[in-house]
C-alpha cells in the first residue's frame, strides 16, 4: 500500500488530496497545525493524524519520523501547507521569515530527509502545492508571491537533478480555489480570482490527470499556461496588464 503524507491536510486542497489518495487505496497521514481538523480528515479517510508546525526544522523532522513510524515507507510527500499574508515590502521581518519557512523551507527540509531513502530505493514522489502565484505573481502579497516563486524553483531543481534516479516531482499551480485562504483575501481576492475559482476536488482531479500524463506542472486552470508563456515572451505587456489589475483592485478597495 502506498504511504502518503499531506501537510496542510486539515482543509482545502490538502483535505481534497488526502481524500483522493485514500480513495485510490493509499494509506494517508494527514498533517496540520490544527489538531482537530487533522483528526477529522484522518478519520474520514481511514488515515492517521499528525498535529504540528512545519515552519521549523524540528517540526519537519518530527513529521517525517512520525510518518515513517506510521506508514513504514513514505512513498509520496505532498508539501501542501502554505500561508499568504497580506502586504508588500513593508511587511515585518517576522512575517517574511515565517512565510519563507512554511512556503519554501518546509519543502527543502522535507526533501533533505526524504531523499536518502528515496535515492536508495530508486523511487519517490514529491508534490509541491505552489499556486499560479509561483508562475505569475500574487497582487496584494509580496511574501506569498516571492516564496511561491522559490517553491517552484526548488521543485524544478529537484526534478532536473533527480528524475533519472527515479524521483518524480510535480508542482500544483492553481489560481483561485474555494478555500479559507481565498475567503481571507476579501474584495481583492474575489475581484482577481472569484469568478474563475474552482473546488479543491478539481485540483485533486488535475493532479491525478497529471500523474497519469507524467507532467511536472499541474494546471487546474489551463489558461495559466498561456499567462505563463506571455509572462516569458511579452514581459512588459504582461506587467502592464498586471498593473492594470492592481489599479482596478485599488479602486475597488477605495470604493468600499
Amino acid at each position: 500500500m502506498t504511504g502518503v503524507v499531506v501537510t496542510g491536510g486539515g482543509g482545502g486542497i490538502g483535505a481534497a488530496l488526502a481524500r483522493r489518495f485514500a480513495a485510490e487505496g493509499a494509506q494517508v497521514l494527514v498533517a496540520d497545525l490544527d489538531r482537530d481538523k487533522a483528526a477529522e480528515v484522518a478519520k474520514e479517510v481511514g488515515g492517521t493524524a499528525f498535529a504540528g508546525d512545519v515552519a521549523s526544522p524540528e517540526g519537519v523532522a518530527k513529521l517525517i519520523e512520525s510518518a515513517r513510524s506510521t506508514l513504514g515507507e513514505i512513498d509520496v510527500f505532498c508539501a501542501n501547507a502554505g500561508i499568504a499574508p497580506f502586504g508588500g515590502a513593508e511587511s515585518p521581518e517576522d512575517v517574511w521569515a515565517r512565510t519563507w519557512d512554511v512556503n519554501v523551507m518546509a519543502h527543502v527540509r522535507a526533501a533533505n530527509l526524504l531523499l536518502p531513502a528515496w535515492l536508495e530505493r530508486g523511487k519517490g514522489h514529491f508534490i509541491a502545492t505552489v499556486s499560479a502565484a509561483g508562475l505569475l505573481t500574487s497582487l496584494g502579497s509580496a511574501p506569498y508571491s516571492v516564496t511561491k516563486h522559490a517553491a517552484l524553483a526548488f521543485a524544478e531543481w529537484l526534478s532536473a537533478t533527480y528524475r533519472h534516479r527515479g524521483i518524480t516531482v510535480q508542482a500544483i499551480c492553481p489560481q483561485g480555489v474555494r478555500t479559507a485562504m481565498l475567503e481571507s483575501t476579501g474584495t481583492a481576492g474575489q475581484l482577481l480570482m472569484g469568478a474563475s475559482a474552482i473546488e479543491p476536488e478539481q485540483v485533486a482531479d488535475a493532479l491525478f490527470a497529471a500523474i497519469e500524463a507524467k507532467q511536472f506542472l499541474v494546471l487546474p486552470h489551463p489558461e495559466v499556461a498561456d499567462y505563463y508563456a506571455a509572462r516569458a515572451t511579452q514581459t512588459d505587456r504582461w506587467l502592464g496588464g498586471m498593473n492594470k489589475l492592481q489599479r482596478k483592485v485599488e479602486a475597488a478597495l477605495e470604493a468600499e
